[in-house]
């Protein structure tokens, strides 16, 4: 499982929740999101731990970033996240590991992600979890190619591509793992 079992069990009813909110069937949700029914069903139930992948499309399909998501299943913040406290998750597919440094919290609309992807590791969003979100994303280490809306563009350690897409891709050609610090700001 991803982040611990506790917490995946709270992200497998917060995202039951959400779909129960809007009165979608697990049938309408999987239509949505173009996601197996079953694959839902098991996500649902906390015996799979989502792909970063699934988690982009559901985040997509209720408009909200995975950082929001994934802070509703956490205890509310304090203004000073420590560094021990900051919320780290794994994709165990790809290996990617995503910490929450500054998650969103109350009218904030920044939050600042750390992302490292291992090298060959590849993960594409095909929808955005929320129009308009701002992004801009400075590689601290490793090479990424990061394709947005089609266009790969490919990223040198200190470098800072800032993108408001429908679509992205995140390919990590190595040898070395990409390092980035990611900042998304609320439409």
């Amino acid at each position: 499982m991803g982040i611990d079992t506790v917490a995946d069990e709270r992200l497998a009813s917060r995202l039951a929740e959400l779909r129960l909110e809007r009165g979608w069937t697990l049938e309408e949700l999987a239509r949505r999101a173009e996601v197996s029914r079953s694959t839902l069903s098991r996500v649902e139930r906390a015996e799979v731990s989502p792909t970063a992948a699934l988690l982009g499309r559901l985040c997509a399909v209720y408009g909200r970033t995975m950082s929001r998501l994934l802070a509703e299943v956490e205890p509310a913040p304090a203004r000073l996240v420590r560094a021990a406290d900051q919320a780290v998750w794994r994709d165990e597919e790809t290996g990617f590991v995503r910490r929450a440094v500054s998650p969103p919290h109350g009218s904030l609309r920044a939050e600042v992600i750390e992302g490292r992807l291992p090298a060959g590791a590849d993960i594409a969003y095909d929808r955005p979890s929320v129009p308009g979100l701002e992004h801009h994303l400075w590689l601290t280490a490793g090479g990424l190619e990061l394709t947005v809306d089609g266009e790969p563009q490919l990223l040198a350690a200190g470098d800072c591509l800032r993108f408001v897409a429908e679509s992205t891709r995140f390919r990590c050609p190595g040898p070395e793992e990409a390092r980035y610090v990611l900042v998304v700001v609320a439409p």
